[in-house]
């Protein structure tokens, strides 16, 4: 596969952890999350003013341009692929966050005083999301288990069970922003991890 030929030096070295990641090397997915978390989890707080959200849907973007990692072509930047993916991962969830808030006691048109049926949003996962928390398992399952007990215990609620942040709070009997701290330190101490990592090819 020939590389455009207008990449920077920066583009060129993500491309060969690409291939080096679609190899099976840990480590390339490592730094290739190293290098753009940051400027990915600042752009979706941007979208979403949300630092859980954002946190959330950072790991939802890598998990989703890692799963289809194979598809990436190097006629454009990976940064710029990857950005895509987050940016278009993150407006899906304000449409269908918007899509929550509509009431379903109030008339929806002003000319009928009859409110209209309105179709409630099942809480159950698409078969898209349902891909991407299964992805976003299979980047940490291996990683989790060398948290301390109360980090892999909120990780394992949060992203294997499926736990809201409320429903946390109560199973663990925990304060609520204790709970959504301790869980940005458990995602950073993954990070730290995966970072590390030894893992060759």
């Amino acid at each position: 596969m020939e590389l455009a030929s207008n990449l920077s030096e920066k583009a060129k070295y993500d491309f060969e952890l690409v291939n080096q990641a679609i190899g099976g090397s840990q480590r390339a997915y490592s730094d290739l999350m190293d290098r753009y978390k940051d400027a990915i989890y600042f752009l979706l707080l941007k979208m979403v003013n949300n630092k859980s959200d954002a946190e959330d849907l950072t790991i939802e973007a890598f998990g989703k341009a890692f799963k289809n990692l194979h598809q990436y072509t190097p006629n454009y930047a990976f940064s710029t692929w990857l950005f895509k993916i987050a940016t278009n991962n993150c407006i899906d969830f304000i449409r269908k966050k918007k899509a929550n808030l509509v009431s379903i006691d109030q008339p929806q048109d002003a000319n009928n005083p009859v409110p209209m049926p309105t179709t409630i949003q099942s809480n159950t996962l698409d078969p898209e999301e349902t891909l991407i928390k299964e992805q976003n398992v299979l980047l940490v399952q291996s990683l989790v288990a060398r948290l301390k007990p109360r980090y892999r215990t909120l990780i394992e609620l949060r992203y294997f069970k499926e736990y809201s942040y409320e429903e946390i709070a109560d199973e663990l009997d925990l304060p609520l922003g204790t709970v959504k701290a301790q869980l940005f330190r458990a995602r950073e101490l993954l990070y730290n991890i995966l970072k590390n990592s030894q893992h060759k090819p």
